[in-house]
């Protein structure tokens, strides 16, 4: 009879509690107090600019940049008075001797691991009740019918991008390849278009136009952006607009009838109508929504 050994699995970095998971859309004049906690803290900034101070150092944060912060780290945050920014923020319980390596670091960080950020956000919101960019929640509660092993892909997924985060800044190139490349988080039709529909967020596109620019056939194109991204091209692109007027109206220099002219809506109403279908508030109440919560 063979016998078999059983290899007890070891863990590089284990999560043993989360904290909060928040994603923040700040106004242009948001600034904490600072504070401290027993816990690490990670910052990445999506979009906009941020002065994040640890210890007394400032540390300026550019977008697609991540910052994290240590145990017992007395730190503060603030938008830099012009842009109003896309911020997530992620709080956790992390005693690994590998966390070390993290201790006031900032990184540039790559697309392919900002996938496991989305992943653990989404999971957030199937699983616990995260109030709406409100900076004074301190603890998560559960939904009433969580999804079932949500805590437990937030744990995992949260574990692999530190993991991969790591990897990606001490191994070599002949050492192990990165979990999850990029080719197969992405490809490069999708990519195309959606550097396309980026760049034009403030003109208008027809399928002609997309499908022209990009050299890709109609059918096909449709296709492949559909499975990949779960949205249609034309539903990204109104969420891509979407989301671009509501960081112009968290930076209040332009009127409602204005954004929706900067952003090629054909007329204001179609805008409005539009806006609250994809976040569920009028521009207005929005406005009115984040000048609330950031006072």
């Amino acid at each position: 009879m063979k016998r078999y050994f059983k290899h007890k699995l070891t863990n590089l970095i284990n999560v043993s509690k989360i904290v909060t998971i928040h994603d923040f859309e700040f106004n242009k004049d948001f600034a904490t107090k600072g504070e401290a906690h027993d816990f690490w803290e990670i910052v990445y900034l999506e979009k906009g600019n941020l002065v994040c101070t640890a210890d007394g150092e400032e540390i300026p944060l550019n977008a697609g940049e991540i910052l994290f912060h240590k145990p017992n780290e007395f730190h503060t945050l603030a938008t830099d008075g012009k842009s109003a920014p896309n911020v997530f923020i992620l709080s956790f319980e992390c005693r690994s001797d590998a966390m070390r390596f993290f201790e006031k670091k900032k990184f540039v960080l790559d697309k392919s691991l900002t996938t496991f950020l989305y992943l653990i956000l989404k999971e957030g919101k199937r699983t616990f009740d995260i109030p709406f960019s409100d900076p004074k929640t301190k603890k998560m509660q559960l939904l009433s019918l969580p999804t079932l092993g949500g805590e437990q892909l937030i744990k995992n997924y949260l574990e692999l991008f530190l993991i991969n985060l790591l990897r990606s800044q001490t191994e070599t190139k002949d050492g192990n390849k990165i979990f999850l490349p990029r080719k197969e988080l992405s490809g490069k039709p999708v990519n195309d278009v959606i550097h396309l529909l980026e760049s034009e967020i403030y003109s208008t596109l027809t399928v002609e136009d997309i499908c022209l620019k990009t050299a890709y056939g109609r059918a096909y194109l449709f296709r492949i952006f559909k499975e990949k991204t779960g949205k249609t091209i034309m539903e990204y692109y109104l969420e891509l607009k979407i989301e671009r007027a509501k960081q112009l109206l968290r930076e209040n220099e332009l009127s409602v009838k204005e954004i929706s002219e900067v952003l090629a809506f054909n007329e204001p109403n179609y805008f409005t109508k539009t806006f609250k279908r994809i976040t569920g508030l009028t521009p207005t109440a929005y406005k009115r929504r984040c000048i609330e919560l950031n006072d």
